[in-house]
């Protein structure tokens, strides 16, 4: 049975700078002994990670000695992407910015287009701009992730020709727990907690497709997470879903909920005790 971490061929290694495509990228330096030619691990900055995250980035580049090519969406540049480092990468949102304003409109559940345009074209710009005319695509996809899986065993180009899309981690039956074991036995991980399984810091800091309660969840905690959202949504002025509260809502609320209760309200008595 083929190892499907081996590399024999041009490879683009999505490097989401989460726990599972860093395992991905290890266990893909195991199989081959280190990083083999024509294999290029790519981390696409949207400017809206979590700091942990760009830091997570480095902290496995430094660790393996592997190189990872960061790089960001930049309509203006001569291949659509300008190259970065972790000092150089934009905090700021500015290139998931610029994708709104080229667009005039708001990603939303229905039209993901900024995945597609931050992350998935941008790197096979890359692999172009490399001199790859074809090249496979590793994608930290899990075994415990069947419809995401089933999406990719369906359209393995992902409709880009000359890419041919594959997910090492789903083939080998690689669940998030197995992810978990893995970076609890090593001596760095990423500064993000895991909650019930989940990671919910990680990926664009307020992503509209992150539950309501989880994004309100995230605001409370730092209520500036949500000044870029809102500004996006003022410019364009609409929303980034529908039938949800918008991002200007959901910060009044985490400002405001702690009114509609009484903070001097005696507990009622039972027999539980402290």
């Amino acid at each position: 049975m083929r190892d499907p971490f081996k590399i024999d061929g041009p490879t683009c290694i999505s490097f989401s700078g989460g726990r599972t495509s860093a395992l991905m990228l290890w266990m893909v330096l195991q199989a081959n002994g280190g990083l083999p030619a024509g294999a290029v691990v790519v981390f696409a900055n949207t400017g809206k990670e979590e700091e942990a995250t760009l830091d997570f980035v480095a902290e496995c580049q430094d660790r393996w000695g592997v190189p990872i090519t960061w790089i960001e969406y930049a309509p203006e540049a001569l291949y659509g992407f300008r190259q970065v480092s972790h000092r150089t990468a934009n905090r700021t949102g500015e290139p998931f910015e610029k994708l709104i304003q080229s667009r005039k409109f708001l990603p939303n559940p229905v039209a993901r287009f900024c995945t597609v345009e931050l992350k998935i074209l941008p790197a096979i710009a890359l692999m172009r701009a490399l001199g790859f005319t074809e090249h496979d695509n590793l994608i930290g996809f899990r075994a415990d992730e069947p419809l995401r899986v089933a999406s990719l065993k369906a359209s393995p180009s992902g409709g880009k020709a000359g890419v041919e899309r594959r997910a090492p981690m789903a083939e080998v039956g690689l669940g998030n727990q197995d992810v978990l074991a893995f970076w609890r036995n090593q001596p760095f991980d990423l500064a993000l907690p895991v909650i019930n399984g989940k990671t919910m810091h990680g990926n664009c800091d307020l992503c509209f497709l992150k539950p309501p309660f989880q994004r309100l969840s995230l605001i409370n905690e730092k209520p500036s997470r949500a000044t870029w959202w809102i500004e996006q949504e003022r410019a364009i002025g609409g929303t980034f879903k529908k039938n949800e509260p918008s991002y200007q809502q959901m910060s009044d609320f985490a400002r405001d909920q702690s009114k509609l209760f009484d903070p001097d309200e005696e507990a009622i008595a039972c027999f539980c005790g402290d």
